[in-house]
């Protein structure tokens, strides 16, 4: 059991996955910073002054206390990471079509190849040929060696 959690674990795709989450969480970090310190400032601007993330509701007759503007602000984050996340993955995307569509040099062939395929045809040819003459004398009449 040890050895097959330890071939699992140190893979190259285990490695590679946990590189991938340390930076998605990096990448998080900097764009919850940007919708809190840019964007959230923008859109109380626009909006006459209003912070979202400090709207709150308090339910009629408890002390219970709703705070809808961290729930919209939290929206508003997903939305902004899951765009920018969608971009960077377009633009990597555009890189490797850029790529792929770049043509691989033609290999040259040597005269040894060369050769081969001239012979090749010369078969195929000679073959077809053969073909097409049985088949027309199994067409023709016999001929008369007697005359």
């Amino acid at each position: 059991m040890w050895k097959d959690f330890k071939e699992f674990a140190f893979k190259g795709n285990i490695f590679d996955l946990a590189i991938a989450v340390v930076i998605g969480a990096a990448f998080g970090k900097i764009v919850t910073s940007l919708v809190e310190n840019i964007i959230t400032p923008l859109i109380g601007l626009i909006s006459g002054g209003i912070d979202l993330s400090k709207e709150k509701a308090k339910i009629p007759g408890t002390e219970t206390i709703i705070t809808y503007g961290a729930f919209i602000q939290s929206i508003i984050d997903f939305l902004i990471i899951a765009f920018s996340i969608f971009m960077v993955i377009r633009l990597l995307a555009k890189f490797k079509k850029k790529e792929v569509e770049q043509p691989a040099e033609t290999p040259s062939i040597d005269a040894k190849e060369e050769l081969l395929k001239e012979i090749r045809d010369l078969l195929q040819a000679q073959q077809s040929a053969t073909i097409e003459t049985t088949t027309v004398d199994r067409h023709l009449p016999p001929s008369d060696s007697s005359e």
